[in-house]
């Protein structure tokens, strides 16, 4: 009986003092403030900084942009914001209107081989600035992996699917520019920021 009672009372102190060590640690973390008692300011995504809007700011109800696709599928351009790191990203819904399930074509992710082992994604799209004379691809990671929506193949019937691609931004004087995605019909987009 002395063993058992033994082991009982070494699990209460080991528990007595990890409780008192988490409540010590807590009371470490949780101040807040300083010594004159006024509170920190801390970094909250809610501050405002000069970023610029972020990818849900600027959408209107009304899309910038639909362009329809093959078997159904519908890409609707919801903003076109750039911002003042120097790129531009665009948010929208790709969408299947039509009555069945569909595959999403492999080919807009485009032929390029670095896109192409990272799987399926909006990799090929690209917007052209008629008035610089330029094309502009999809920006990738420091691994190659495009800075689009990845990782989507079958969208059921009526299913939808909020979807982003960022590029590097056209001069700031450059307002208006076509947005083109293999099978996809091209559309003409305004740039907001």
């Amino acid at each position: 009986m002395g063993i058992r009672f033994s082991a009982k009372g070494r699990r209460a102190l080991v528990a007595a003092a990890l409780a008192a060590g988490l409540a010590v640690g807590a009371s470490g973390c949780g101040g807040g403030g300083d010594e004159d008692g006024k509170p920190k300011a801390s970094a909250s995504a809610s501050q405002k900084d000069d970023s610029g809007p972020s990818p849900q700011e600027g959408e209107s109800d009304t899309p910038l942009a639909e362009l329809k696709g093959q078997d159904g599928l519908l890409l609707q351009i919801t903003s076109a914001v750039r911002d003042a790191g120097g790129f531009l990203t665009l948010n929208g819904t790709l969408k299947n209107d039509g009555g069945k399930s569909v595959t999403v074509p492999s080919q807009v992710r485009g032929n390029e081989t670095e896109i192409v082992r990272h799987g399926r994604s909006l990799g090929g799209a690209t917007l052209v600035d008629s008035k610089s004379k330029k094309r502009y691809y999809v920006l990738r990671d420091t691994d190659g992996r495009p800075l689009t929506t990845t990782g989507f193949s079958i969208l059921k019937s009526g299913e939808s699917l909020a979807v982003f691609m960022q590029f590097p931004a056209p001069p700031a004087d450059t307002g208006e520019v076509v947005f083109q995605l293999p099978t996809f019909a091209s559309a003409s987009i305004q740039i907001s920021g």
